[in-house]
């Protein structure tokens, strides 16, 4: 037997929710007539378009982009890409041989030193010093072909990173945390490739195991030596890497050795190479030098999208006051305003109990207001349908009204406070405040609740916001990239769905940041003091972290939010100047945007919360309500 459904908690219910979807209607679009008419905030909405937009094309039109090669000076060639379409860098020292079928190499690091260019001492001279960077790096190879770009698994042992297995340009295993001579090996069982580490090469401990698509019959197999350049004041420095490797041993294949400097780059007579490596056999060992890298390009694979929004913090700053004035500027203009609390009317809400009012007073005297019928003006003025009144026997002492009320003259309001029943009927409570009144007993027919009335301010702000950003990220990405491609300049790839990410993303950080500032603004209820900790939470530590100052405020303030317009992902095994500018974001996308979220979502509800604290202690009165 099905369980019984009470028709009379689903008629409440359903009078609630339609009740509810009435004032959040009625609240958004007076919110919204608010805001159209308000002066200044269109311009606003302009201003901050015209900034963000102005300067990504300044960026992208004055950007251009040489390069040096054998051919002499010109355009910079198409950034080499990976499998997976990522901009990466292929270069290094190669000593290897052919591998057909399966099989593996086996061999100890016993060394690794190197070189790097420092910032000079004394201008114009050259200060190279000893050393080795700490992604550089010494091991085993297996790929596909020494074509740039192909796939391939190594094994390699760090300048301070310990032992790390790598594949395919942009997948990083840790293994050991060993610096010091280290036994590798990589072996091959048709197209899967495993990478181990041993101390004494007797016991081996399995780093990973990756699968390379496509891997042929015979895959080039040996020791490789790279480095990346030496980091300093947002550039790469020279630097070379050499290892010694001994105790080698093949296994499937037995040829003989061939040394390949894949990726050097020639100076501009086209036959020298820049920085050459190189191998020295010596008895059973190979000293083998080189440098480069073979990983991701954040910095070298080309001009990256994300830089054509940079703007987008300044022109944050019109929304933020715009935010903030919008609620401010209510505050001071705004007179009291006077809201009911509608009792259920018997006839139209038969099943919603009555709530409890003041207690009954009925030993005092009627109070009666008098409001001439003309005055219409005054913002206090309430239109409230009055209960037909059945015909009585005036001088029956039987006769009763309903409504236990007295007729009032002419010209005159219903008396305010005079029922005995004076617990049953609608609260007038008044308030200066943003809404009054309660969620839990308010049927208001003038001001919305706070929670409400705040949080259709904020729906339109962040809609506004939203779409200021949507138009000014959704013009300068796509026209700032093909006025980029129209200079030759190279561009790191990007696909359809990051660029979209990139422009969606804008302008959600838009609108919380719009938001944010609102809901501080309701805090301090001014503007000028809404506005400053808003800038100084979401511009001021984007532009610090571009200045390299601080990035870590990328991480514990709104501004982290900005992550979401990055084009590339932020690589952990490489290194680069953490700066926007160079591509670095500490936090992922996501992870990023949800923390200006957090931060917007807890200041609009303390703003709630403090408007609730702020209205709860009002007097109010009940009256019943009207006949519909």
């Amino acid at each position: 037997m099905s369980p019984s459904v009470n028709p009379t908690s689903r008629t409440v219910t359903g009078l609630r929710e339609r009740y509810g979807a009435t004032l959040a209607g009625r609240a958004l679009r007076e919110e919204w007539v608010r805001f159209r008419t308000g002066r200044g905030r269109a311009l606003a909405v302009a201003a901050s378009v015209l900034v963000t937009v102005s300067l990504g094309l300044l960026i992208a039109g004055g950007t251009r982009s040489t390069c040096v090669t054998g051919k002499g000076e010109g355009p910079c060639p198409a950034p080499l890409v990976g499998p997976d379409g990522t901009a990466v860098r292929d270069k290094y020292y190669f000593v290897h041989q052919p591998l057909k079928g399966n099989g593996g190499i086996t061999a100890r690091v016993s060394d690794l030193t190197g070189q790097m260019r420092m910032p000079d001492a004394v201008p114009g001279v050259r200060n190279v010093k000893q050393g080795v960077v700490p992604w550089a790096k010494a091991g085993l190879l297996v790929r596909q072909s020494i074509k740039q770009g192909t796939p391939y698994a190594a094994v390699m042992l760090t300048g301070d990173h310990g032992v790390r297995m790598q594949d395919d340009f942009t997948h990083d295993v840790p293994g050991g945390p060993h610096n010091g001579p280290q036994w590798l090996r990589l072996t091959r069982s048709g197209d899967t490739v495993t990478g181990y580490e041993s101390d004494d090469g007797t016991t081996w401990s399995e780093i990973s195991t990756v699968r390379l698509t496509g891997l042929p019959e015979t895959a080039e197999i040996g020791l490789f030596v790279t480095s990346p350049g030496a980091l300093w004041e947002r550039a790469m420095a020279f630097a070379q890497a050499t290892a010694t490797f001994d105790q080698i041993r093949l296994e499937g294949a037995n040829g003989s050795w061939r040394h390949d400097d894949v990726g050097v780059v020639m100076e501009s007579d086209g036959r020298t190479p820049h920085h050459p490596g190189g191998v020295v056999e010596s008895g059973d060992k190979l000293i083998v030098t080189g440098g480069g890298d073979i990983g991701p390009a954040t910095a070298e694979g080309g001009i990256r999208a994300d830089l054509l929004l940079l703007g987008g913090a300044l022109g944050l700053i019109p929304l933020l006051v715009m935010a903030a004035t919008f609620i401010t500027t209510e505050h001071r203009r705004r007179p009291p305003r006077t809201s009911f609390v509608t009792e259920p009317n018997p006839q139209t809400e038969p099943d919603l109990p009555p709530r409890p009012g003041p207690p009954t007073r009925t030993s005092s005297p009627a109070r009666t207001s008098t409001i001439p019928p003309s005055d219409t003006s005054s913002p206090t003025a309430i239109s409230h349908p009055t209960r037909p009144v059945p015909p009585t026997n005036a001088g029956s002492p039987t006769s009763t009204n309903p409504s236990n009320r007295t007729d009032s003259p002419p010209g005159t309001s219903p008396a305010i406070g005079t029922s005995p029943a004076i617990g049953t009927g609608p609260a007038i409570r008044t308030s200066s405040a943003i809404g009054t009144g309660s969620p839990r007993d308010t049927r208001s027919s003038g001001a919305p609740d706070p929670a409400w009335a705040l949080a259709a301010k904020a729906a339109v702000v962040g809609a506004v916001a939203f779409v200021t950003g949507l138009v000014a990220s959704g013009v300068v990405v796509p026209t700032g990239l093909a006025l980029l491609r129209a200079h030759q300049n190279p561009i790191q790839p990007i696909t359809l769905g990051t660029e979209l990410r990139m422009i969606v993303g804008f302008a959600t950080l838009t609108a919380l940041a719009a938001v944010l500032a609102l809901g501080l603004a309701a805090l301090v209820r001014r503007a000028i003091v809404a506005v400053v900790p808003a800038i100084a939470l979401l511009v001021v530590p984007y532009l610090l972290a571009t200045a390299g100052l601080a990035p870590w405020l990328l991480i514990i303030t709104p501004a982290a939010g900005f992550a979401i317009i990055q084009s590339i992902p932020t690589f952990a095994h490489v290194d680069v100047d953490p700066s926007p500018l160079v591509g670095y974001y500490p936090l992922p996308p996501s992870v990023g945007l949800a923390v200006t979220c957090a931060y917007a979502a807890l200041t609009l509800g303390a703003a709630i919360a403090a408007h609730h604290r702020r209205t709860a202690g009002e007097p109010h009165v009940r009256l019943p309500s009207p006949v519909q």
